[in-house]
């Protein structure tokens, strides 16, 4: 009795053993399967928020938009400028930038422009002594070729034509403005280049010349600049293009191009 004793409980044993071992490998399987249930989720987690960085990537700011539309902007300096541009006309087309420029223009030198447009050339004489911020940003821009393919969006005939807009239609600028440098009343003669701004240290890179009498016209624009060539030949072709409340001319009125001499 003792013996079958013995042998029923070994094979007792020998059956919790055949039961426990599969049940054990099932447990064992079933825990890896959670677990890698939770790597997976932790994977597409990591592939959601991967979408999601890319999608904010892909939003770019102004600087950026210039780079994919135009060329690669330059590195800013302290201050968070684009450097002062090459003179020799080699740097890409900019037309937004982080902040106003540095001082780029030698006190020592004269400036000027010649303006090439659709209805043809007039030069212009900057005036750096008396509007020396002015004429640094407009040199700026324009080395950075800003104007070239900005309208003259605004002509009233005998008075005024305004230009230097990306936008074309009085609502665009560089993406920064600079102050005032404001001259005694009276001094918008005809030929005159002064800055358009929409109140006070509010200039950015629209300009105007004054293209028949603006006497009446307050000091509240910066004037940095004489046409010297191209008055009776040029800007009358541009004034003749006015319209009586001045948007848009009766024909579109391009800048090509802008190039600044210095002596």
């Amino acid at each position: 009795m003792a013996r079958d004793a013995r042998k029923q409980k070994s094979r007792r044993r020998a059956l919790q053993l055949v039961i426990g071992i599969p049940a054990l490998i099932a447990g064992v399987y079933l825990l890896v399967l959670l677990l890698g249930s939770d790597d997976d989720n932790a994977t597409v987690v990591g592939a959601s928020s991967t979408t999601v960085a890319s999608d904010l990537g892909s939003s770019t700011t102004a600087a950026e938009a210039v780079s994919t539309t135009i060329g690669t902007p330059p590195s800013t300096i302290a201050g968070g400028a684009y450097p002062c541009p090459a003179t020799d006309g080699s740097p890409e087309r900019v037309v937004s930038f982080p902040a106003a420029p540095p001082t780029c223009i030698d006190p020592a030198k004269t400036y000027s422009a010649e303006v090439v447009t659709n209805v043809g050339t007039f030069l212009v004489a900057l005036d750096a002594t008396n509007a020396p911020i002015t004429v640094n940003n407009f040199v700026y821009l324009s080395r950075y070729h800003f104007y070239d393919g900005t309208s003259c969006h605004r002509v009233v005939p005998d008075y005024i034509a305004q230009c230097g807009d990306p936008e074309g239609n009085g609502s665009g600028g560089p993406g920064y403005t600079i102050n005032d440098e404001l001259p005694e009343a009276g001094q918008y003669t005809k030929g005159a280049v002064a800055m358009a701004n929409g109140g006070p240290n509010t200039n950015g890179s629209q300009f105007f010349v004054v293209t028949g009498d603006a006497s009446a016209l307050p000091p509240n624009y910066t004037l940095f600049g004489h046409v010297t060539d191209g008055l009776d030949t040029t800007i009358a072709g541009i004034n003749a293009l006015g319209v009586a409340d001045g948007v848009p001319p009766s024909s579109p009125i391009n800048i090509e191009s802008v190039t600044i001499t210095e002596a």
